[in-house]
């Protein structure tokens, strides 16, 4: 079988990274790139430098991945679903709810495959988080936590922290607890005089019961990217950046008072890192992309999946202009 004929859409500060691991990957032919602005990270390589999507298209694609501002994510992405080209768009799926179920429905339509690249899934910590959790080890899950702190990035202009960031912490906590969230509330903040937010802190259920709460910002000199769950037998720490996984274990807390008997506390048990392969996870995602068009897995995030994600943040922004009330999710 012929490999993939590859088009990358963007070689900005993730599009250099998408040239990189794809040219990596075996079945896949990197065979084009489109950028208006040019080549600025110097990974073109011997490929020219196209100037629209419209040229990308022309070079007999057969999977484009676009790292392009949000707000262009619906306008490329139409116009390769037309073409019948299979796509992932980077995160979040687009700028508005409205435009990210258009974007679904002309793939839908056009027979062709649209992912979006929640990257976080494809994190080694994560993945074995999930797997754990799903054989049971920490009983019933509780509370998700995440914290998803860092400085400004220039770069971005066109959707605030919210969009940007915290749609990584809200699809990998329900892609982890595999539970949609049945409500959200959250407060934000505009420190940095920008038309978006730059500070969000949100609160939510899941349809399982459990708990969760995001602390998202781009005003902290330090980077943090971890994820906590804590469940009856225990608690996962994830810290994304380094994807390790430490297990805290529950230690038992014995009592022979009638009145106290019935609470069942805990205490600090034992304490576990685990030793596991960390695969880079841009890597891992865009194998799992080519495996899902060629039919072999199902794993890469879908657009209905990255619509849900902007639904929840979308609901969030609301609730957050309202007074912090919270927002049912059907």
């Amino acid at each position: 079988m012929a490999n993939l004929r590859y088009g990358l859409l963007g070689v900005g500060m993730m599009g250099r990274h998408h040239a990189r691991v794809l040219r990596e990957i075996e079945g896949i032919d990197l065979v084009a790139i489109a950028d208006p602005g040019g080549d600025p990270h110097h990974v073109a390589g011997d490929l020219p430098i196209l100037p629209d999507v419209e040229a990308l298209i022309s070079a007999e694609i057969d999977v484009a991945v676009v790292a392009a501002p949000t707000q262009f994510h619906e306008e490329v992405a139409l116009k390769l679903a037309s073409a019948k080209v299979h796509v992932m768009v980077e995160k979040p799926i687009a700028h508005s709810v409205e435009a990210g179920e258009r974007m679904m429905r002309a793939f839908e339509t056009a027979g062709v495959f649209g992912a979006v690249g929640h990257i976080e899934r494809y994190n080694a910590a994560l993945q074995e988080m999930r797997r754990r959790i799903a054989e049971g080890q920490l009983g019933e899950i509780f509370q998700i936590a995440t914290r998803r702190q860092s400085q400004f990035p220039g770069r971005i202009a066109d959707v605030g922290v919210a969009k940007d960031l915290a749609s990584h912490d809200i699809d990998l906590t329900a892609w982890v607890a595999q539970s949609q969230y049945s409500s959200i509330h959250a407060e934000t903040t505009f420190r940095s005089g920008r038309t978006h937010e730059d500070m969000f802190l949100a609160i939510g259920t899941l349809d399982n019961g459990v708990i969760v709460n995001h602390i998202v910002n781009w005003l902290s000199p330090m980077k943090e990217r971890t994820t906590v769950v804590t469940g009856e037998k225990g608690t996962f720490v994830a810290d994304l950046l380094t994807s390790d996984l430490t297990y805290y274990a529950n230690g038992t807390v014995p009592t022979s008072w009638d009145t106290v008997s019935a609470f069942r506390g805990v205490s600090e048990g034992d304490v576990t890192r685990y030793a596991f392969v960390k695969p880079e996870p841009l890597r891992c995602e865009h194998e799992a992309l080519r495996d899902t068009i060629l039919g072999k897995t199902s794993t890469a995030v879908t657009m209905g999946e990255g619509l849900r994600t902007l639904q929840v943040v979308e609901l969030a922004l609301e609730a957050s202009q309202d007074g912090g009330n919270h927002r049912q999710i059907s």
